[in-house]
Protein backbone atom coordinates (compact mmCIF):
# COMPACT_ATOMS: atom_id res chain seq x y z
CA UNK A 1 0.00 0.00 0.00
CA UNK A 2 1.47 3.42 -0.96
CA UNK A 3 2.65 5.54 1.94
CA UNK A 4 0.61 8.72 2.48
CA UNK A 5 2.71 11.84 2.85
CA UNK A 6 1.71 14.01 5.83
CA UNK A 7 0.75 17.52 4.80
CA UNK A 8 0.02 16.43 1.26
CA UNK A 9 -3.00 15.05 -0.55
CA UNK A 10 -0.80 12.59 -2.45
CA UNK A 11 0.93 9.36 -1.56
CA UNK A 12 4.71 9.16 -1.81
CA UNK A 13 4.65 7.27 -5.11
CA UNK A 14 2.65 10.07 -6.76
CA UNK A 15 5.09 12.67 -5.47
CA UNK A 16 8.02 10.62 -6.78
CA UNK A 17 6.33 10.33 -10.19
CA UNK A 18 5.88 14.11 -10.32
CA UNK A 19 9.53 14.58 -9.34
CA UNK A 20 10.55 12.15 -12.09
CA UNK A 21 8.73 14.44 -14.53
CA UNK A 22 10.93 17.32 -13.37
CA UNK A 23 8.63 18.85 -10.73
CA UNK A 24 11.17 20.50 -8.42
CA UNK A 25 8.55 21.24 -5.75
CA UNK A 26 7.70 17.53 -5.57
CA UNK A 27 11.38 16.66 -5.16
CA UNK A 28 11.73 19.33 -2.45
CA UNK A 29 8.86 17.63 -0.61
CA UNK A 30 10.75 14.33 -0.79
CA UNK A 31 13.85 16.07 0.54
CA UNK A 32 11.84 17.48 3.44
CA UNK A 33 10.53 13.98 4.26
CA UNK A 34 13.89 12.19 4.17
CA UNK A 35 16.52 14.81 4.97
CA UNK A 36 16.44 14.49 8.77
CA UNK A 37 16.19 10.69 8.66
CA UNK A 38 19.19 10.40 6.35
CA UNK A 39 21.20 12.89 8.38
CA UNK A 40 20.57 10.86 11.55
CA UNK A 41 21.72 7.72 9.81
CA UNK A 42 24.81 9.32 8.27
CA UNK A 43 25.78 11.06 11.50
CA UNK A 44 25.55 7.85 13.48
CA UNK A 45 27.59 6.01 10.86
CA UNK A 46 30.29 8.66 10.46
CA UNK A 47 30.34 10.46 13.82
CA UNK A 48 30.95 13.74 12.01
CA UNK A 49 28.29 16.37 11.36
CA UNK A 50 29.97 17.93 8.33
CA UNK A 51 30.58 14.57 6.67
CA UNK A 52 26.98 13.56 7.41
CA UNK A 53 25.65 16.79 5.91
CA UNK A 54 27.83 16.26 2.82
CA UNK A 55 26.63 12.66 2.45
CA UNK A 56 22.98 13.71 2.62
CA UNK A 57 23.52 16.48 0.08
CA UNK A 58 25.38 14.11 -2.24
CA UNK A 59 22.63 11.49 -1.88
CA UNK A 60 19.92 13.97 -2.84
CA UNK A 61 21.99 15.47 -5.67
CA UNK A 62 22.69 12.08 -7.22
CA UNK A 63 19.10 10.95 -6.65
CA UNK A 64 17.76 14.02 -8.48
CA UNK A 65 19.98 13.17 -11.46
CA UNK A 66 19.08 9.48 -11.53
CA UNK A 67 15.45 9.74 -10.40
CA UNK A 68 14.06 9.23 -13.94
CA UNK A 69 15.72 5.79 -13.94
CA UNK A 70 13.90 4.64 -10.78
CA UNK A 71 11.46 2.06 -12.13
CA UNK A 72 9.25 1.67 -9.04
CA UNK A 73 8.05 5.01 -7.66
CA UNK A 74 7.00 3.27 -4.43
CA UNK A 75 10.60 2.15 -3.80
CA UNK A 76 11.97 5.67 -3.33
CA UNK A 77 12.49 5.33 0.45
CA UNK A 78 14.67 2.25 0.22
CA UNK A 79 16.45 3.67 -2.82
CA UNK A 80 17.43 6.94 -1.11
CA UNK A 81 18.50 5.09 2.06
CA UNK A 82 20.68 2.83 -0.11
CA UNK A 83 22.33 5.82 -1.78
CA UNK A 84 23.10 7.48 1.55
CA UNK A 85 24.35 4.27 3.16
CA UNK A 86 26.58 3.43 0.20
CA UNK A 87 28.13 6.89 0.42
CA UNK A 88 28.70 6.41 4.17
CA UNK A 89 30.33 3.03 3.66
CA UNK A 90 32.50 4.42 0.84
CA UNK A 91 33.70 7.22 3.11
CA UNK A 92 34.41 4.78 5.94
CA UNK A 93 36.46 2.63 3.55
CA UNK A 94 38.49 5.70 2.61
CA UNK A 95 39.32 6.45 6.23
CA UNK A 96 42.44 4.63 7.31
CA UNK A 97 41.28 4.13 10.91
CA UNK A 98 38.02 4.04 12.83
CA UNK A 99 36.51 7.47 13.49
CA UNK A 100 38.23 9.28 16.33
CA UNK A 101 35.18 11.01 17.76
CA UNK A 102 32.71 8.94 19.70
CA UNK A 103 29.03 9.26 19.05
CA UNK A 104 27.75 11.79 21.55
CA UNK A 105 25.11 10.14 23.75
CA UNK A 106 23.16 13.42 23.78
CA UNK A 107 22.93 13.14 20.00
CA UNK A 108 21.76 9.55 20.31
CA UNK A 109 19.05 10.73 22.71
CA UNK A 110 18.02 13.74 20.65
CA UNK A 111 18.02 12.00 17.28
CA UNK A 112 15.94 8.95 18.13
CA UNK A 113 12.93 8.76 15.84
CA UNK A 114 10.61 8.56 18.83
CA UNK A 115 12.32 11.33 20.78
CA UNK A 116 12.79 8.92 23.69
CA UNK A 117 16.09 7.79 25.17
CA UNK A 118 17.52 4.65 23.63
CA UNK A 119 17.59 2.87 26.95
CA UNK A 120 14.88 4.23 29.20
CA UNK A 121 13.24 7.31 30.55
CA UNK A 122 14.71 8.43 33.87
CA UNK A 123 13.18 10.91 36.32
CA UNK A 124 15.25 10.50 39.49
CA UNK A 125 18.65 12.34 39.35
CA UNK A 126 20.53 9.18 40.35
CA UNK A 127 18.65 7.19 37.71
CA UNK A 128 19.33 9.93 35.17
CA UNK A 129 23.06 9.75 35.88
CA UNK A 130 23.00 5.98 35.52
CA UNK A 131 21.06 6.23 32.25
CA UNK A 132 23.53 8.79 30.91
CA UNK A 133 26.46 6.51 31.77
CA UNK A 134 24.73 3.56 30.11
CA UNK A 135 24.07 5.66 27.00
CA UNK A 136 27.76 6.66 26.95
CA UNK A 137 28.61 2.97 26.98
CA UNK A 138 26.13 2.27 24.16
CA UNK A 139 27.69 5.05 22.06
CA UNK A 140 31.14 3.53 22.57
CA UNK A 141 29.87 0.07 21.69
CA UNK A 142 28.25 1.37 18.49
CA UNK A 143 31.48 3.08 17.49
CA UNK A 144 33.41 -0.15 18.03
CA UNK A 145 31.18 -2.18 15.69
CA UNK A 146 32.43 -2.88 12.16
CA UNK A 147 30.69 -0.55 9.65
CA UNK A 148 28.30 -3.16 8.21
CA UNK A 149 27.23 -4.35 11.68
CA UNK A 150 26.71 -0.75 12.74
CA UNK A 151 24.73 -0.07 9.56
CA UNK A 152 22.51 -3.14 10.09
CA UNK A 153 21.86 -2.24 13.73
CA UNK A 154 21.08 1.42 12.99
CA UNK A 155 18.84 0.65 10.02
CA UNK A 156 16.87 -1.95 12.00
CA UNK A 157 16.81 -0.66 15.58
CA UNK A 158 16.73 3.10 15.03
CA UNK A 159 15.24 3.53 11.55
CA UNK A 160 12.88 0.55 11.68
CA UNK A 161 13.82 -0.77 8.23
CA UNK A 162 12.78 -4.33 7.37
CA UNK A 163 15.31 -7.10 6.78
CA UNK A 164 14.49 -6.97 3.06
CA UNK A 165 15.09 -3.21 2.95
CA UNK A 166 18.40 -3.58 4.81
CA UNK A 167 19.37 -6.38 2.43
CA UNK A 168 18.60 -4.15 -0.54
CA UNK A 169 20.33 -1.12 0.98
CA UNK A 170 23.55 -2.93 1.86
CA UNK A 171 23.49 -5.33 -1.12
CA UNK A 172 23.77 -8.39 1.09
CA UNK A 173 21.42 -11.35 1.37
CA UNK A 174 18.60 -11.33 3.96
CA UNK A 175 20.29 -14.23 5.77
CA UNK A 176 23.52 -12.21 5.93
CA UNK A 177 21.51 -9.29 7.34
CA UNK A 178 20.10 -11.57 10.04
CA UNK A 179 23.54 -12.94 10.93
CA UNK A 180 25.19 -9.53 10.90
CA UNK A 181 22.43 -8.02 12.98
CA UNK A 182 22.60 -10.95 15.43
CA UNK A 183 26.36 -10.40 15.86
CA UNK A 184 25.83 -6.65 16.40
CA UNK A 185 23.07 -7.28 18.92
CA UNK A 186 25.21 -9.86 20.71
CA UNK A 187 28.17 -7.47 20.98
CA UNK A 188 25.94 -4.67 22.23
CA UNK A 189 24.11 -6.94 24.69
CA UNK A 190 27.42 -8.32 25.97
CA UNK A 191 28.82 -4.80 26.40
CA UNK A 192 25.67 -3.56 28.07
CA UNK A 193 25.33 -6.54 30.45
CA UNK A 194 26.75 -4.60 33.43
CA UNK A 195 23.89 -2.11 33.02
CA UNK A 196 21.09 -4.65 33.40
Amino acid sequence: MPEHVPGSDADEGSIVARAQDGDLAAFELLVSIYQVRLFRLAYRMLNDRLDAEDIVQEAFTSSWRSLPMLSDVNAFGGWIYRQAMNKCLDLLRKRSVHPEALTDPDDLRSTCETGANLLSSCCDPADSAQCAAAEDELAQLLNALPPVQKACWLLREIHGRSYAEISDTLKISPSTVRGTLARARHRIAEGMSPWR
